[in-house]
């Protein structure tokens, strides 16, 4: 078995296997992958063949064993793919995700995906605002720019009063987690961080990371889901801010461990603000 790259488990990959092992008294969220993965709908990820906990020297270590679905990841900014491959991968991604998005799960699946998650996403209005605050407050030093900031705070301002809780949602599904083979997309990975959520916090992931292919994913996403742009650009915006007032708070609480996280979390909000990333294909 060859080693795969992988920032939170040891993966390893095989002719017709993919095994997935992390101590067991690390995070929780691959319980949550193991306990999903037989009821979601079918086709929709690798199926999962085995798991359990095992004694590794002093340590119980979980792991999870799936059938290899043929396929590679086109990887985060669709690199290399052309316009015509980018627009029939993410029609086929959004019929995926719309799969998911009108799965009724029943009895403890249900449980299961509304068991609080701290996954760093778009809740409310408040509480966005109280994380820019809290950015602010952490930057002693203000190695964020005052504007980059102020820009947090107007999207936030504007953010939704709450965040509803309607459908199930991957909450990871960039382009790294998508397996793609003779152009047609195969499966779905890493469903560690589902949950109940809004179809918006998967388009986010899908169009975010989709590089020069986002304008043309956000097109895909609102003709599939007759939802007009500008609506789905908000909706984005508001998660992305989300996501990267979190990240730079972890940041700035822990600047040795993270400074590369910082690094890129301050290009992607300068992007944000001063680039007007979601908007800037309407000017």
């Amino acid at each position: 078995m060859t080693i795969a790259e992988s920032s939170s488990h040891h993966v390893y990959v095989g002719s017709d296997v993919v095994v997935k092992i992390i101590d067991a008294a690390g995070h929780s969220r691959l319980n949550r992958e193991i306990a999903l993965a037989p009821h979601l709908p079918a086709g929709l990820t690798a199926p999962l063949l085995d798991s359990g906990l095992r004694r590794l020297g002093t340590r119980n270590v979980r792991y999870a064993c799936y059938t290899r679905v043929p396929g590679a990841a086109p990887g985060m900014g669709m690199s290399g793919i052309d316009a015509v491959t980018a627009r029939s991968l993410a029609e086929e991604a959004v019929q995926r995700l719309g799969r998911l998005h009108s799965w009724i799960p029943a009895g403890h699946i249900d449980q299961i995906l509304r068991e609080p998650l701290d996954h760093d996403g778009f809740t409310s209005r408040a509480a966005l605002v109280a994380e820019v605050e809290n950015l602010a407050t952490l930057d002693r030093h203000e190695t964020i720019p005052r504007r980059l900031i102020d820009g947090l705070t107007a999207i936030a301002e504007l953010a939704p009063q709450q965040a509803q809780v309607v459908v199930p949602v991957h909450a990871d599904c960039h382009w790294d987690n998508w397996l793609v083979h003779d152009l047609r997309v195969t499966a779905l990975l890493d469903f560690e961080w589902a949950r109940f959520g809004e179809p918006a916090d998967d388009w986010f992931f899908l169009a975010r990371f989709s590089g020069p292919h986002t304008q043309t994913v956000l097109d895909v996403i609102s003709l599939a889901t007759m939802t007009p742009l500008e609506i789905l650009r908000a909706e984005c915006e508001v998660r992305e801010a989300t996501y990267l007032a979190s990240d730079l708070c972890i940041a700035l609480k822990h600047p040795e461990t993270y400074s590369r996280m910082a690094a890129e979390r301050l290009h992607a909000l300068e992007e944000l603000i001063v680039e007007r990333f979601w908007w800037r294909h309407t000017q």
